[in-house]
């Protein structure tokens, strides 16, 4: 069985695309927890109408500690709620997870509404990068499949970070079990940030975050500003 892990707020108009593309998954056994930050949308019915048990959520770190807690299998995917699954994902995932007999794992990305120009610098700028730096500085995103053993015994998200606290679970985890980047299938992530804020400046802010991890430790002031429910003006293309 596998535990997907949801963090939300205000997220109507992705919840029901990332949903809907777990449902259409040849693998079934799983149960979705939605760890809810207050949404004031219809997140909450969206979830119920998908069979998710919801538990009471908040930032991204917290919210996924609270779904851990909720959470029944030993095998954790946390998943970020802009997200959107391809077909056969869990199979071919999970099939790779064990063979390589890794702890915790992490995916490279496209971007959805895909476009193939951003898509390239995403390449170049994140995949690439992150696959070249796997087993020495570990990058966690968007979708990040954790043991529960392992993910109990790091204390789960620390809940202190106020931005990468994914890349700081996957670095701290590295230091005593096996990380890895899943190579046989990708996921898709939406551009909603960068299109927002700028290309250049999301890019510029999380190199600046980049190198305040590695030279000072993790983030855990608000000096990069960073938001968790920033878009609810956006409509998914």
């Amino acid at each position: 069985m596998l535990s997907i892990i949801i963090p939300a707020l205000n997220e109507e108009k992705y919840l029901p695309l990332l949903l809907e593309s777990i449902k259409k998954q040849s693998f079934s056994d799983y149960e979705i927890i939605v760890a809810d930050a207050g949404s004031k949308d219809n997140t909450l019915l969206i979830a119920r109408k998908y069979g998710c048990t919801i538990v009471v959520g908040g930032l991204p770190g917290k919210a996924r500690n609270e779904g851990a807690l909720a959470a029944r299998s030993n095998l954790f995917a946390f998943i970020d709620a802009d997200v959107v699954l391809p077909d056969n994902f869990f199979e071919k995932s999970i099939a790779e997870f064990n063979e390589r007999k890794l702890d915790i794992a992490s995916f490279c990305i496209k971007t959805h509404p895909e476009n193939k120009f951003i898509n390239f610098i995403v390449e170049f700028f994140y995949n690439k990068p992150m696959m070249l730096l796997e087993k020495i500085l570990p990058h966690a995103a968007m979708v990040i499949f954790v043991k529960s053993d392992l993910f109990k015994k790091l204390d789960g998200y620390d809940e202190n970070i106020t931005i990468a606290e994914d890349h700081d679970l996957a670095r701290r985890a590295n230091k005593v079990a096996i990380f890895g980047i899943i190579r046989s299938v990708e996921v898709f992530s939406s551009d909603r940030r960068a299109r927002k804020d700028g290309w250049l400046k999301t890019g510029i802010k999380f190199l600046l975050c980049e190198l305040h991890m590695i030279f000072i430790g993790p983030v855990k002031s608000d000096i990069f500003k960073y938001k968790f429910d920033h878009y609810n003006k956006e409509k998914p293309k």
